[in-house]
C-alpha cells in the first residue's frame, strides 16, 4: 500500500487526500492552522461571504429602478452579525471537510511538517510533524510520519510591506477585517488587484466611503482592460476615490486615522488602511534542504505540469507553488498530483482551460486566451463582444452595463477564450470555459437553445454573430 503525506489542507491537501483515499492509499494529511486552509478560514470563503452580505444592499439599491422603494438608506448594518455569520460558514464549512476526510479513512494531524533527512539508497521520506494546540502554538512531542509521496500545499500569506506592518485595528491585511466591530468612516484600501477591488465594492456597498490607490493606470491591471472600466465607472458612481499611478511607500498611525504616504509625496488620510499588495508562499522551515528542493523566484515552489517538484516523490501544489492562486487550481494540483504518484491516467494542468472570477458588482469572469494576448498578436482570433444593454433579461432587471465577450480561431471557429461582466458572471462563464475545455467550435455555442429570455441567451447570441463570418468553416 502506498504511503502519503501531506502538508497542509487547504483546497489543494484535501482533495489530494480524497482523490489517494479513494485509489486505496493511506493518507496523512498534517495542518496546524485548521482543515480547509486559508482558502476557507481566512480569504475566499470568508470574503465571499462577506461580499454576498453586502450583495443585498446592492439589489435594494436597484430596487427604485424597479418601482419599489425599499427606502435603502434606512438600512441598519450589523457588523458584528454579518461577521459572526462569516466565521459561522468559514468553521461549518472546515468541519464538512474534516468529516468527510475520516470517512474516507484519512489520517488528520493538528501539527506542522517538515521534511526530514533522506536516508541513502531509501525512498521513503520523512515527515518530522511538531503538534499544535488551538491557538497554533507548538504543543506536545514530535512524531515522524514515514511516507514514500509527500505533497507539500502549504498556500500563502498576505504580503506585509516593512514600512506599513498591521496592528490589526487600523492598518489592516484582509484576514484581520473580520475582528472590526464597526464600519469604518473612511476606507483607504492600498492595491487594485482582485482582493483589492473585491473589498472596495464590498465596502463601497455598505455605504463605507473608500478610496483606492492603485499603482498602475486603472483598476485590475491584469485583467481584460473592457471589463476593468465598467468595474471602473461603476466604483466612480458610487463615490470611490480612485488615486491613479500612485505607489504607498508607508503607512502610519494618526491619533484616531492613519496616514498613507505616497512616493510623490502626497498623502491619504483614513481613518482605516487595508493592504491588498499581494501574496508571499509559506515555504520556510518546511525542511526543503533535506531533500535536495531548490525555491524558485519568489521563494515559490518549482512544478511541473503534474505538480512535481525535483526531487522524487516530492510534489507541491497551490499558491505555494505560485502557478495561479485560485482554489480551483489549486484542487487540481493536488488531485493531479496523487493521480500522477499512483501511476494513474493523468492529464497535466492547461491553465489555459481555468475559469476565474471577481466577486465585485457586476462579477467579472474570464476563461482561456485573453484579449492582450490577442491584441498583442500572440493568437490570431476572431471577437464579438456583445453589450448587455440589448439583452431582454437585462432590460426587465435594470441592468445598464456588462457584456459578453467570445473569442474563437479565424479559421475552424473553435472557442479558444472569453469575457462575462454581469451581476452572475461566474456562473455564466461555464458554457464557454465547457466550449473552450472540449474544443467546441462557436457553431455548438450558437446552435445551443437558451432560455428565452436569459442572460446566457447572450452567450449565444454573441456564438451566433462570430460564424457570420465568411472565413469559418
Amino acid at each position: 500500500m502506498t504511503t502519503i503525506a501531506i502538508i497542509g489542507g487547504g483546497p489543494a491537501g484535501y482533495e489530494a487526500a480524497l482523490v489517494a483515499a479513494a485509489y486505496g492509499a493511506e493518507v496523512t494529511v498534517i495542518d496546524a492552522d485548521g482543515i480547509g486552509g486559508a482558502c476557507v478560514l481566512w480569504d475566499c470563503v470568508p470574503s465571499k461571504t462577506f461580499i454576498a452580505s453586502t450583495g443585498i444592499r446592492t439589489e435594494v439599491r436597484r430596487a427604485v429602478d424597479l418601482g419599489i422603494n425599499l427606502h435603502h438608506d434606512d438600512a441598519v448594518v450589523s457588523l458584528p452579525q454579518i461577521h459572526q455569520r462569516v466565521r459561522d460558514l468559514a468553521y461549518a464549512q472546515s468541519a464538512d471537510i474534516r468529516s468527510r476526510l475520516l470517512s474516507e479513512g484519512v489520517t488528520v494531524i493538528a501539527g506542522r511538517g517538515r521534511l526530514g533527512d533522506a536516508e541513502t539508497g531509501m525512498s521513503t521520506h520523512t515527515v518530522i510533524v511538531t503538534p499544535v494546540g488551538d491557538d497554533g502554538a507548538a504543543d506536545g512531542e514530535e512524531q515522524t510520519v514515514l511516507a514514500d509521496v509527500v505533497l507539500i500545499a502549504t498556500g500563502a500569506s498576505p504580503r506585509v510591506l516593512p514600512s506599513a506592518q498591521p496592528d490589526g485595528e487600523r492598518i489592516l491585511t484582509w484576514r484581520q477585517l473580520y475582528d472590526l466591530e464597526e464600519l469604518p468612516e473612511h476606507l483607504v484600501v492600498v492595491g487594485s488587484g482582485v482582493t483589492g477591488a473585491e473589498f472596495v465594492h464590498a465596502y463601497t456597498e455598505l455605504g463605507v466611503q473608500v478610496t483606492l490607490v492603485s499603482s498602475r493606470d486603472r483598476v485590475l491591471p491584469g485583467e481584460d482592460e473592457d471589463a476593468a472600466l465598467v468595474l471602473e465607472d461603476v466604483l466612480a458612481e458610487r463615490g470611490v476615490t480612485l488615486i491613479k499611478h500612485a505607489r504607498a511607500d508607508a503607512v502610519r498611525r494618526s491619533g484616531d486615522g492613519v496616514d498613507v504616504h505616497l512616493a510623490d509625496g502626497r498623502v491619504i488620510t483614513g481613518s482605516h488602511v487595508l493592504m491588498t499588495v499581494g501574496s508571499v508562499p509559506n515555504t520556510d522551515n518546511l525542511g526543503l534542504d533535506k531533500v535536495g528542493v531548490e525555491l524558485a523566484a519568489g521563494g515559490y515552489l518549482a512544478v511541473d505540469r503534474v505538480s512535481r517538484t525535483g526531487a522524487s516523490g516530492i510534489y507541491a501544489a497551490g499558491d505555494c507553488t505560485g502557478l495561479l492562486p485560485l482554489a480551483s487550481v489549486a484542487a487540481m494540483q493536488g488531485r493531479i498530483a496523487m493521480y500522477h504518484a499512483l501511476g494513474e491516467g493523468v492529464v497535466p494542468i492547461k491553465l489555459k482551460t481555468v475559469a476565474s472570477a471577481i466577486f465585485t458588482r457586476p462579477e467579472i469572469a474570464t476563461v482561456g486566451v485573453s484579449q492582450q494576448a490577442i491584441d498583442d498578436g500572440e493568437y490570431p482570433a476572431r471577437t464579438v463582444m456583445l453589450p448587455l444593454a440589448t439583452n431582454p433579461r437585462a432590460k426587465m432587471s435594470g441592468l445598464r452595463r456588462g457584456f459578453v465577450k467570445i473569442f474563437c480561431r479565424p479559421a475552424t471557429g473553435v472557442v479558444i477564450g472569453g469575457v462575462v461582466v454581469a451581476p452572475n458572471a461566474s456562473e455564466l462563464i461555464l458554457p464557454i470555459a465547457l466550449a473552450v475545455q472540449n474544443k467546441l467550435p462557436v457553431n455548438d455555442l450558437a446552435q445551443t437553445f437558451s432560455v428565452y429570455p436569459s442572460l446566457t441567451g447572450s452567450v449565444t447570441e454573441a456564438a451566433r454573430q462570430l460564424i457570420r463570418h465568411d472565413d469559418l468553416d
